[in-house]
């Protein structure tokens, strides 16, 4: 069975589908947890932390058993607490990522019996649990759907984590297996590239009906935006290399003050992993070393390299509401869709969901094409947005302030439709995910936008006209 990706009309009709759905997704995401944590390491890859950035991976396995036993069984079947006193120990906001070694976690065996139990629990109480309307929290089962997509995106810090270690590959290619193999992307095409132009105008950014958007993505409201051009498709690594080979690191007139300082301090020369040998870039990915792909989209840059890199090129990065309106807007229709394509997932349409352990080459997935015509723009990397984190016009914090509001302010970035790590169920074109501007850790990449300007392109740059591929 398909992802679930679209409970409200399940959730009007049928409240025994919805369940069953729920269950499925459910067993789906921890399958997919003790794949990247028990079934494939033990010992000191569990309970090790491979960086301060990270948890160990065996913070995140119990983290989320206990999560889901705080919000499907305490708060939405009303059970007493199971093991109240280790609470604290998986707060992420009691305990900063670089303290967690030293807690008294559970270990492996432990934290896998725990959540299996709080899991037996939860599928238990779903029986007799009643998706009220009247209650936001169960109504069309947005808490589960909550829950789901926290593990999912736990899923992917944790493959965050395996890309850090640096000991023997745990992780096999899907394509290395056949019966993983995903219902891939088209062969790439030779015209990908080039930007298109979304024509000024209002449009409905957010959503105020999705049963399971977070509070950040709500509620819809319109935005009139000037007209402006947006890449085809996510910058390639070779556009990047021809910045890095341009001087692009070295030429203080591509960054800001931030920008420049961080690249100073830190003496970066290259997106994370990328190391350069006898002439040719090379990239680790999953403890195995290669050369980097061109045709990829470039990705472990942080929000000061994408900017830089626009800058270089005569560009910029876009606005938040000028990706989300060249992702979902239908100009003929006059409405958002739920995803670039329309408003149910497909398979084929997007590298999401770990089908892949890398993103696709440009011009892949052509069928998940935005109404203007942007590619990927769902998948394979996060992309940047100039944006600060904030809350839309009549935001309010649900179901807890910690989710979305205790991070508004100029100290995070926006960054947009999911990667290649990311669960379809957890991302769509109103997801909103942040981060500060110096994390390279995470899949992130972008593609760049410039205003439209009356009887012209722009203005250019000495890198514009090297960019080259993914332009």
């Amino acid at each position: 069975m398909a992802p679930l990706s679209s409970p409200g009309p399940i959730a009007e009709h049928d409240e025994d589908a919805l369940k069953d759905l729920i269950a499925e997704e459910l067993g789906g995401v921890r399958a997919r947890s003790f794949g990247l944590t028990t079934d494939v390491l033990d010992g000191d890859d569990l309970t090790s932390q491979v960086s301060p950035l990270m948890s160990p991976l065996v913070w995140d396995l119990a983290h989320v058993g206990n999560y889901e036993e705080l919000w499907l069984l305490r708060a939405a079947a009303g059970t007493e607490p199971m093991r109240p006193e280790i609470d604290g120990l998986y707060d992420a906001f009691e305990h900063p990522r670089a303290e967690r070694p030293s807690l008294p976690l559970l270990p492996p065996d432990e934290a896998r019996a725990y959540i299996g139990t709080v899991r037996a629990k939860v599928l238990d109480a779903l029986a007799s649990v009643r998706f009220d309307t009247a209650n936001p929290l169960t109504s069309g089962g947005f808490v589960y759907g909550m829950v789901v997509q926290h593990e999912h995106m736990h899923d992917e810090t944790m493959l965050a984590t395996h890309q850090l270690r640096k000991g023997a590959p745990a992780l096999l290619d899907p394509l290395a297996e056949p019966s993983r193999t995903p219902a891939a992307a088209a062969p790439a095409d030779s015209a990908a590239g080039g930007e298109v132009l979304i024509p000024a105008g209002p449009f409905e950014m957010g959503t105020s009906d999705d049963p399971w958007a977070y509070d950040n993505e709500r509620p819809g409201h319109m935005v009139d935006l000037p007209a402006y051009y947006i890449d085809v498709e996510p910058v390639t690594n070779a556009a990047y290399l021809a910045f890095i080979e341009a001087g692009g690191y070295d030429d203080p007139r591509w960054w800001t003050p931030a920008g420049w300082e961080w690249r100073n301090g830190g003496g970066k020369r290259a997106p994370a992993f990328w190391t350069r040998e006898g002439g040719q870039w090379l990239r680790r990915r999953f403890g195995r070393t290669e050369p980097v792909p061109p045709r990829e989209p470039v990705q472990h840059v942080c929000w000061y390299e994408a900017d830089a890199y626009a800058r270089w090129a005569g560009k910029r990065l876009p606005t938040e509401a000028e990706w989300e309106k060249a992702a979902r807007w239908d100009p003929a229709a006059q409405r958002s869709r739920k995803y670039p394509w329309g408003e149910v997932y497909e398979e084929g349409r997007a590298n999401l969901g770990q089908r892949l352990l890398r993103p696709s080459e440009a011009g892949s997935y052509p069928s998940g094409a935005s109404a203007y015509g942007v590619r990927r723009l769902i998948g394979d990397v996060w992309e940047w947005t100039s944006s600060d984190f904030h809350g839309y016009p009549g935001f309010r914090s649900f179901p807890y302030k910690e989710y979305s509001e205790v991070f508004f302010g100029p100290d995070y970035k926006v960054l947009r439709g999911g990667s290649w790590a990311t669960h379809p169920l957890a991302v769509r074109g109103s997801f909103r995910n942040w981060d500060y501007p110096i994390r390279r850790q995470i899949f992130s990449g972008f593609r760049c936008a410039r205003s439209a300007v009356a009887g012209g392109r722009g203005g250019s740059s000495p890198g514009e006209a090297q960019a080259g591929e993914g332009r």
